[in-house]
């Protein structure tokens, strides 16, 4: 059986106003000899961060949001001003699951990153394409959300307009279908033509990410 999964939330912080862009990006602590991913701020809903006994709820993620940003990285943030972006809820054959909600928000230009150094032990301002060319030469690791989340925000050239357009687009809840072929992983998304059916080689819409043999991503957006 499928384990349940736990509630979480994400914040993608931009900055730049009306030049360009910046996201930022925190590295997790290694394991052994592996660099630790890099991600956005953000953890789990602890019991302190529920709203109205639901954990799931968007509420509850905004609270957890606001403060795992405090704790990992020094930031504080006003959870009113923090916009849902989409959400991820982790496929059912992953022993570990998470239900994240991810948000989007201005980074206060007062305010200094400081990573909490034990979970996370660096920091960097990136634009998305930088990230996302990093990724490719493997100097950059990212998981298929974050990785989703910066080829959105590649498609604007400031920080204001990405927060003013990519909160109106209809919202997205990715509950990824993970195959495997002989290019690699295929992890379908909602509005992908093979997606309803289980059928990766299906003709039509793609929505989907791709993963190769040496790690690097692809995704696939069209109508």
């Amino acid at each position: 059986m499928a384990t349940a999964p736990i509630p979480s939330a994400t914040v993608v912080l931009l900055r730049g106003g009306d030049a360009a862009l910046e996201t930022l990006l925190l590295q997790r602590a290694p394991r052994g000899d592996q660099a630790g991913a890099w991600v956005f701020p953000g953890g789990r809903v602890e019991p302190e961060d529920v709203v109205a006994g639901a954990p799931g709820s968007v509420a509850s993620a905004r609270r957890a949001a606001v403060r795992e940003t405090t704790e990992e990285a020094a930031l504080e943030l006003s959870g009113a001003k923090l916009l849902p972006l989409s959400r991820w809820i982790t496929p059912e054959i992953m022993p570990k699951r998470f239900d994240t909600w991810f948000f989007l928000g201005d980074h206060d230009p007062e305010q200094e990153v400081r990573p909490d150094g034990r979970e996370l032990v660096a920091h960097r301002w990136v634009s998305p394409g930088k990230a996302l060319q990093a990724n490719a030469a493997r100097e950059l690791e990212l998981a298929p959300p974050q990785f989703v989340t910066l080829n959105w925000l590649a498609e604007f050239d400031s920080a204001s307009s990405a927060l003013q357009t990519l909160p109106q687009r209809a919202f997205i809840t990715f509950r990824p279908k993970v195959f495997r072929t002989k290019e690699g992983a295929v992890m379908l998304y909602s509005g992908d033509a093979g997606y309803e059916r289980g059928d990766p080689k299906a003709r039509g819409a793609r929505h989907r990410a791709l993963r190769g043999p040496h790690g690097a991503y692809c995704y696939q957006r069209s109508d």
